[in-house]
């Protein structure tokens, strides 16, 4: 069983940009849940073109990973962490919602406590 660790500095969950944005950027649990997770679907190869090709596992149709983490994230995970493309993040990226299901699982594995969905964006 996973210890829950409370975050080192507080994070609001007014609903504003800025806040699912930090919640993210004290996180990244999602981006480091699996290996599998980060599989393409819906993008269009135009779009996978802008994404570094050291960062595509093309035989497996996802992001690389490095263990069960993603290549492109930097950082600690539960403490700060970057998308090093987050401009040109995939879609599978994008729907991963401060507090959403996919979040709260990513966070339990990472034995953090839950966050509460952000207003509006469920």
């Amino acid at each position: 069983m996973h210890r829950i660790r409370k975050p080192e500095f507080p994070i609001s969950t007014i609903q504003t940009e800025a806040d699912a944005s930090a919640l993210c950027q004290s996180c990244g649990a999602c981006c480091a849940y699996s290996r599998e997770w980060p599989r393409f679907s819906t993008e269009e190869d135009a779009e996978l073109d802008r994404i570094p090709p050291a960062l595509v596992d093309d035989g497996q149709g996802r992001m690389r990973c490095i263990g069960d983490r993603c290549a492109a994230l930097v950082g600690q995970v539960g403490v700060k962490t970057a998308c090093s493309i987050y401009a040109v993040r995939p879609q599978v990226c994008r729907t991963c919602l401060p507090g959403d299901d996919a979040c709260r699982m990513a966070r339990e594995r990472h034995g953090l406590a839950p966050i509460e969905a952000m207003p509006g964006s469920l």
